[in-house]
Order: structure tokens, then C-alpha cells, then sequence
């Protein structure tokens, strides 16, 4: 089966953001990075950090790790790593850090502007260190907050018991980039519990049978975490992911819609995320 390309496109373009709009020229059409930096930079914040919404579920001005995890995501996707927002970012998560270098995953300044339930300001260190870490090493950076998170990282990983939810994917992101191959596989195996039969991972306290799919646990073909995925699952999932087109071009996402903008806007990054991984799988 091969997806509709044409209405996917047509979907990003009636609904979706100025940034996957440009997002997706370059996936497809070879476009310039440059608009892509411009629209990421319209969420960034004076501190070096981002807000705005970047990330849909957490809708304050004010700069957030959620954010900061998507603008990472944003620029290692276009390769841009000796972009100076790399390093702004890199500086201002150092910012928020506890000296152990693990990050709260929502501050404070989330309150009293729209977010979705689950974006609860705590000053615990969250599964958010993960990701954070993880896009930093995707770029190559180099800076004192990434060598102390990834101190954490391990330690939390190579301690952990019974690994749930959206932790088991964030690590596994880590694990995926972090440049240490013998010990990042024999940490994925501490993993592997996790994933129930069918390649996915229950998420606690989600919708009726929310959980992660392994498209989603493991997005790039030969990364690292493949190891917890036989070929027939993959192939599988790239054939489930083919067949949720929607008749309006575009995908949906499987948690909670909440409010109209998040609705909105997760709709598109979500369209963008599909089309991408069935071009890095070859099946467009």
C-alpha cells in the first residue's frame, strides 16, 4: 500500500503550523533549512529557551523542557547542528537543572495558562532529562550540563526495575544516541520487559488502552533499539501506519485531545512524524 501523498501535504497545508509547513519542504522537496530555523525561532524566548506551545500539551510563553525537546527534535531533523540555538538551548536547560543534572519536566511557569492535565508543574527530575540529553547528543553538542545528564541517564536506566510508559521511550532515545554502543545495547535489554507481545508499551493512566506503538518506541531503521523489534513487527507497523491515513490527508495521535489548539496542532507535527518515518523505511 502506499499512503496518499498529495492529500497528506494538502492536510499540512490547511491545518498545520508555518514550521512543519517548511519541516515538510525539506523532507520532500529538498527546501532550505533556513525558513525552518526562522519559524523555530519565533518560540524562542530571551533566556535561550522555548515556549509558545512549540510543544502543544504545555501552553505558557515561558520556556519549558517540553519545548526545548521539540526544538532539538526540530533541528537535528534538518541537521543543523552548528546552529547557535543548540548551544542557547544547551545553556539554558543547564539553567534549570538540579546538580545532578536531571530536569523537572514542566516548571512552574506552566500555571495559570492553558496545558493538558498531565503537564503538572514538580520540581522532580523527569523522564524529560532523557530526551533532552538524547537531542543534544543527536547533534553532536558538547557542554558540562549534557556530561552530567548523561551521568543520570545511566544511573537511572541501569537502576531502573520495572520500566513504564513514556520513560521506557524517552530512554530509549537516549540509548539511541548516546555514543556508547556495548553499553547503550546491554542497557535497551534492561528495557525489554516492558514491551508486551505485540511490540507496544501500556501507558498508565492514558485513555482506555493507550499505549506507545514500536514505530513510536523506535522510529529509525538500524537504530540501536531495534534490537527489542523482529522484522515481521516492524513490517507490520509500517503497514498499520500506512492504513491510518484519514480521509483528510492527514494522521491523528492516540492521547487525549484536549483542547481545540492541541487538537490542532498535534494533528500536524503527528502528519509530519508518519510521512518522515515512512520515508526513512523507503515506503514513499
Amino acid at each position: 500500500m502506499s499512503i496518499d501523498l498529495e492529500a497528506a501535504r494538502q492536510f499540512i497545508e490547511s491545518g498545520a503550523r508555518v514550521l512543519e509547513r517548511h519541516q515538510l519542504a525539506v523532507l520532500l522537496d529538498n527546501g532550505p533549512v533556513e525558513p525552518v530555523l526562522t519559524a523555530l525561532a519565533a518560540y524562542q524566548n530571551r533566556d535561550g529557551g522555548f515556549g509558545h506551545a512549540l510543544e502543544p500539551d504545555v501552553r505558557c510563553p515561558g520556556s519549558q523542557p517540553a519545548a526545548a525537546v521539540v526544538a532539538l527534535d526540530v533541528l537535528a531533523d534538518i541537521n543543523a547542528t552548528r546552529a547557535p540555538m543548540v548551544t542557547e538551548i544547551a545553556d539554558w536547560i543547564a539553567t534549570i537543572a538540579h546538580p545532578d543534572g536531571g530536569i523537572p519536566t514542566v516548571l512552574p511557569s506552566a500555571d495559570g495558562h492553558p496545558r493538558t492535565p498531565w503537564m503538572t508543574p514538580s520540581p522532580e527530575s523527569g523522564f524529560l532529562t532523557y530526551a533532552l540529553a538524547a537531542g543534544l547528543w543527536r547533534l553532536g553538542a558538547q557542554h558540562s550540563w549534557l556530561d552530567t545528564a548523561t551521568t543520570w541517564c545511566w544511573s537511572q536506566i541501569e537502576a531502573i526495575d520495572k520500566p513504564v510508559g513514556y520513560t521506557v521511550k524517552f530512554a530509549l532515545q537516549f540509548l539511541d544516541a548516546v555514543p556508547d554502543p556495548a553499553r547503550a545495547a546491554a542497557a535497551i535489554e534492561l528495557l525489554r520487559p516492558a514491551i508486551r507481545e505485540d511490540g507496544t508499551v501500556p501507558v498508565e493512566g492514558g485513555i482506555e488502552n493507550e499505549h506507545i506503538k514500536p514505530l513510536d518506541l523506535s522510529p529509525r531503521p538500524n537504530a540501536p533499539s531495534r534490537a527489542l523489534f523482529d522484522d515481521s513487527t516492524i513490517t507490520a507497523e509500517l503497514q498499520r501506519l500506512e492504513h491510518e491515513q484519514l480521509d483528510d490527508g492527514g494522521w491523528d495521535f492516540d492521547f487525549l485531545h484536549y483542547f481545540a489548539g492541541q487538537t490542532v496542532e498535534w494533528r500536524g507535527l503527528t502528519t509530519l512524524a508518519a510521512i518522515r518515518t515512512l520515508r526513512e523505511h523507503r515506503r514513499i
